[in-house]
């Protein structure tokens, strides 16, 4: 996956320029945000819940390296191993060292951020071993030559058409004449495509929605059942995950899976919820034989302490970006890397540097859905304008927007200057916009014209109207009264 958050602002107009990918994006606003809002209406104490899941990583992340040490010490206790990782580099090569140990030629993967985040396909395949992915919305994508849009729905930016066509180029083993307009039709031939991968795999790789210290287990949440073959058929299971998907007990991720669901898919419960501890005992039918446990550091610990520590609660459950009206705009793979959406947005200068990824936190309404809505209670507009203002005081050179509010700024300082100003340039647009009550195009404004008409101002501005007023017109008497 190339890295091209430098790109955002040509990435966007990209992609509001897409006709296929607007039409798929204006179907989200139907979807998880409805189902959602049902679910947790069904649910009176789903406020206290996200209040009890708020502290619950908060305590984590106030006390992660006992929590880390404990859930190590726990998993050797049951076989496993754990791989600590500083960055990307060191976990591709441990991986890669676990896969040439098994002999692998084969690796199975279900969703995983993580895996993302270190090119892990990319690098695999550069090393002669093929990664299979086996969600269907990262299959779909793989075989497109993709990175995923969205957190838990990869695919959610590609049309059926673009499914067939991408299933009938690669499916090449399957009559051309076969009929894939019915979905299920697709779901069944890539569960054909996909079963005998998941009997043949060398090793399993998946990742980890939460992490058990108190029982070293590794909590998988899917809807697929595609993470539940992944671990347990081939003989190398290897988990890669995050050092803040650390909970304390059984009962604390109990807890977060209450609101995850809920918050993600509208779904009280996804239909597989799994907690893989260590390989297969000696009694145990089936598992791995092995069983690895990547834990990734990759920048998480220089956000720990920092104003922006509060990004590291988050579960992925994608509420911020299924209510954003950015990402609803705009989609995933504009943001240019892993995370999208709002919590990518602060993520990401987190993670990569804000050098690197300056525009994201400027790519907000600031209208705070994403914060009403995060089950951690993740404040992600204050977190926005902290990386703006790091960014506003570290750029030495000043754009026009920052130019035009200086001015601004100073201007308001000189009120009579400013109402002399104000009301010349209202009068000027409300002589262009006499005839219609709107002006299509506005110098420095094109951003908003482009896409609509600007509304005409109608008649005088609020200060010229309350000193009219304040010489003897009714309207004058009223405003003074609501000022009193």
């Amino acid at each position: 996956m190339e890295m091209k958050t430098t790109t955002f602002k040509e990435n966007a107009r990209t992609a509001i320029a897409d006709e296929t990918l607007q039409i798929e994006l204006d179907r989200l606003s139907f979807g998880f945000p409805e189902k959602r809002k049902k679910a947790v209406d069904r649910m009176p104490e789903f406020e206290q819940l996200r209040e009890q899941a708020r502290d619950i990583k908060n305590h984590v992340l106030a006390n992660l390296d006992l929590y880390l040490e404990n859930y190590e010490d726990r998993v050797e206790k049951h076989g496993g191993q754990v791989h600590w990782c500083r960055d990307a580099k060191a976990a591709r090569e441990q991986i890669l060292k676990i896969c040439k140990a098994a002999d692998a030629k084969t690796v199975t993967k279900s969703k995983s951020m993580i895996g993302e985040e270190i090119f892990i396909n990319d690098f695999l395949a550069k090393n002669g071993i093929e990664p299979i992915e086996t969600d269907l919305g990262e299959y779909i994508i793989q075989l497109r030559g993709e990175p995923p849009s969205h957190i838990i729905a990869p695919a959610i930016h590609v049309s059926k058409a673009q499914v067939e066509d991408a299933f009938r180029r690669v499916h090449t083993d399957l009559p051309a004449d076969r009929n894939l307009e019915d979905p299920a039709a697709l779901l069944q031939e890539a569960r054909g495509q996909l079963r005998n991968k998941f009997l043949q795999a060398d090793v399993g790789l998946t990742g980890a929605n939460m992490l058990v210290a108190e029982t070293g287990s590794n909590v998988l949440v899917t809807n697929e059942g595609n993470a539940d073959l992944t671990y347990a058929l081939p003989r190398v299971h290897i988990v890669i995950a995050s050092i803040e998907k650390i909970v304390p007990t059984l009962e604390d991720a109990s807890t977060i899976l209450r609101v995850l669901a809920r918050s993600a898919t509208g779904q009280d419960m996804s239909v597989y919820t799994t907690f893989c501890t260590g390989p297969k005992r000696f009694e145990d039918p089936d598992g791995p034989e092995e069983y690895h446990v990547i834990l990734l550091d990759n920048g998480r610990t220089d956000l720990l302490g920092s104003e922006f520590e509060e990004i590291l609660r988050c579960i992925r459950c994608s509420a911020c970006l299924n209510h954003c009206p950015i990402y609803k705009a705009i989609g995933g793979h504009a943001y240019g890397w892993v995370y999208p959406g709002p919590m990518g947005a602060v993520l990401t200068p987190g993670l990569i540097g804000m050098e690197d990824a300056s525009d994201l936190p400027n790519a907000s309404t600031l209208c705070g859905k994403c914060e009403s809505v995060c089950p951690m209670g993740i404040p992600l507009p204050k977190l926005l304008r902290s990386w703006r203002t790091r960014h506003f005081e570290a750029k030495p050179t000043r754009s026009l927007g920052q130019i035009t509010l200086k001015f601004w700024a100073w201007l308001a300082k000189r009120p009579k200057l400013y109402h002399k100003v104000n009301g010349l340039i209202i009068a000027t647009l409300g002589a262009l916009g006499r005839r219609k009550g709107r002006i299509k195009w506005i110098p420095f404004a094109s951003g908003w014209t482009s896409k609509r008409d600007f509304p005409a101002p109608m008649g005088n501005t609020f200060i010229q109207q309350y000193h009219k007023g304040a010489r003897g017109d009714t309207s004058g008497r009223r405003l003074r009264e609501v000022k009193k």
